[in-house]
């Protein structure tokens, strides 16, 4: 499913005229790689940065220092920032982000399944939350499909 969702958000951009970026922590890259899986997919992808330590938020993406020792590394305003971050960072027109707990065990205050995605664009920036329940694999899983999902239907419906 990952693999559709990235060529049906690829296809979107790509109509668009749209670039993409990605920041991700949680899932490690495999946003990107569900991305890369897709032939022609350099037509629109730019890059990606894996920041998984919070540090790197602040130094690569330019998450803001304070919220980060305020809140943590999991906070739907730090997922906003990587979005945007990464963004400028790569130069594109639209940046995904992902930020959580995918376990074993709680982290920065959160219980684990506790994760937020981001998708921002020249016009609009949107996060959601979400509770994800299962293995550290399914909620990783699961947290690429959903960022993939939010950011087709927001490139979709021309929000962004």
């Amino acid at each position: 499913m990952p693999t559709d969702l990235a060529a049906d958000l690829l296809t979107a951009l790509a109509g668009r005229g749209y670039t993409l970026a990605v920041a991700e922590s949680l899932t490690g890259g495999a946003v990107c790689a569900a991305l890369v899986a897709v032939p022609g997919a350099s037509r629109v992808l730019r890059g990606a940065v894996v920041s998984y330590a919070t540090d790197l938020k602040h130094t690569l993406l330019g998450v803001d220092a304070d919220l980060l020792a305020t809140c943590g590394a999991v906070d739907p305003q730090v997922a906003q920032q990587m979005a945007q971050g990464v963004r400028a960072a790569l130069g594109a027109d639209v940046g995904l982000a992902t930020t959580g707990v995918a376990g074993p065990a709680p982290a920065d205050g959160q219980r684990v399944g506790t994760v937020y995605v981001a998708v921002a664009g020249p016009r609009h920036a949107e996060v959601r939350a979400l509770a994800l329940a299962g293995t550290r694999e399914t909620i990783r899983a699961d947290s690429v499909t959903k960022v993939l999902a939010l950011a087709r239907e927001l490139v979709g419906s021309g929000t962004i």
